[in-house]
């Protein structure tokens, strides 16, 4: 078995969503379940089939983020892995939805963070082992950074 690290580069704008899924309408279903869950989202996503043909599927309703979601599937190269690039929405907006989909596995991560993709190779082919999802925390929160946190949620619109 060997060990190797992928990285997923995008623009600061774009969130990430990197699952496992089952089925060759995977495809199909994300693009369903993302257009009705965020209808003003941008997205693009790309889905490696591991029997049959074996192709990168794709959609998506933004050509820049389909293009960059197919480079990043190729580079990933894991059997029935998923990934989803997103405009204009954020993950928590459409992880449930997501998590939904019959042919969905798993979710490794869903973020706007720098990531990166642990890959096992062996001759049976290659999968994800897990992700690395930004970076290590500096500290502990204080009462004031409680404060701001709860403030940028209200923000948002998450919170009352």
């Amino acid at each position: 078995m060997n060990l190797e690290t992928v990285s997923v580069s995008k623009p600061d704008d774009v969130n990430v969503i990197l699952g496992q899924a089952h089925f060759i309408k995977t495809v199909d279903d994300l693009h369903e379940v993302l257009v009705q869950t965020a209808p003003s989202a941008r997205f693009g996503l790309a889905f490696c089939e591991s029997s049959g043909q074996r192709l990168v599927r794709r959609s998506g309703n933004d050509p820049e983020l389909v293009r960059l979601a197919v480079d990043h599937a190729r580079t990933i190269g894991a059997g029935h892995s998923f990934i989803v690039l997103l405009r204009d929405t954020f993950p928590v907006s459409v992880l449930n939805a997501i998590k939904g989909v019959p042919e969905v596995c798993r979710v490794f991560c869903a973020t706007a963070n720098p990531v990166q993709v642990l890959i096992a190779s062996t001759e049976l082919g290659r999968g994800i082992v897990g992700v690395i999802d930004g970076g290590t925390p500096l500290g502990i929160e204080s009462d004031a950074d409680v404060d701001a946190r709860r403030t940028l949620l209200r923000k948002l619109g998450y919170k009352l």
